[in-house]
């Protein structure tokens, strides 16, 4: 009998708690489950320029500390990512749905992980800071880089909350969004989480006389909800036609908000939303904007929370 291939998600570890913690969120999602995880470490081993230092006698202490200090490098990232390993094998994921990938740095980390990420993976799975992050910043490097390259799959960005099963889905009706819907369909399908399809329109700011200028008309907005609420009750319908549960799936419109990626991050925080998936870009699909705005504020203002941000 012919083999089923499993969709394969990939997850870059930097060999820092962190990012142990990366693969302790996977190990909690149901979906990775039925899926092929690949652990990817970009090793950075001294560049092969250095060993023309061989040719000099005068170096020979040198160069033999420097290849003890690879070895040794080299030693403790395959310990660890035994270790992450292990963390997937006692929830119960199988050995052989499990990969362990060592790569020397070729182009960069972020660009190596962008490589690796364009052969059949899903999606990819990564923490906001990893081995050199500092206190207060929202994204690494890696992480930064990863955000504004990675435009062909679904990037996840693990949170420091431990992940529930309560999923917000930010919805505006553009492609984007629709994306969003499919992947959040075609991945928990079948099981037990709670969608809400969640969108947001400036209202027209009533008490509120200094932002005038940046809501919408009365008129405009009642508009816009009829015809919103058509659009998320189809997108909740399919969402159900993909496998997830009729009460588990619910839509709401909130009309009177200044920000929207305030109104977003404030519901996942006020109804305990663990994870906020929305598309890259929404409507607006200017060239110069790698990211939508709103999409961006919300990875932001919503740090202790998973994104999903999907192509």
């Amino acid at each position: 009998m012919k083999k089923t291939k499993k969709n394969k998600i990939l997850v870059p570890v930097d060999g820092s708690d962190r990012a142990l913690n990366t693969v302790r969120y996977v190990a909690r999602v149901d979906p990775f489950r039925n899926m092929d995880i690949i652990l990817f470490h970009v090793f950075n081993s001294v560049p092969e320029g250095y060993w023309d230092l061989e040719k000099d006698p005068r170096s020979t202490s040198t160069v033999r500390q420097v290849k003890s200090w690879e070895v040794q490098q080299r030693k403790n990232i395959e310990q660890y990512m035994e270790q992450a390993n292990q963390l997937l094998l006692k929830v119960g994921f199988s050995s052989e749905s499990i990969t362990i990938k060592i790569q020397n740095r070729k182009k960069g980390i972020a660009r190596d992980i962008i490589s690796e990420a364009r052969k059949g993976y899903v999606a990819v799975v990564t923490r906001r800071r990893g081995l050199t992050g500092l206190r207060g910043i929202v994204l690494g490097s890696v992480a930064t880089k990863l955000v504004e390259k990675l435009t062909f799959i679904p990037l996840i960005l693990v949170g420091k909350r431990t992940p529930n099963k309560k999923i917000l889905l930010a919805f505006d009706g553009s492609e984007n969004a629709a994306s969003a819907v499919n992947f959040v369909g075609s991945f928990l399908g079948g099981l037990d989480y709670e969608v809400s399809l969640f969108h947001v329109i400036r209202s027209n700011g009533e008490g509120q006389p200094e932002y005038q200028h940046i809501f919408s008309s009365k008129e405009y907005t009642r508009a816009a909800s009829k015809e919103m609420s058509e659009t998320l009750k189809a997108a909740q319908t399919k969402l159900i036609d993909m496998g997830l549960k009729t009460d588990m799936v619910s839509t709401q419109i909130a009309e009177k908000a200044i920000s929207r990626a305030g109104a977003i991050a404030d519901r996942a925080k006020q109804e305990d939303f663990g994870t906020i998936v929305m598309g890259r870009r929404g409507h607006s699909r200017n060239r110069d904007f790698f990211l939508g705005r709103v999409t961006n504020k919300v990875i932001h203002m919503a740090r202790d929370r998973t994104v999903w941000v999907i192509r």
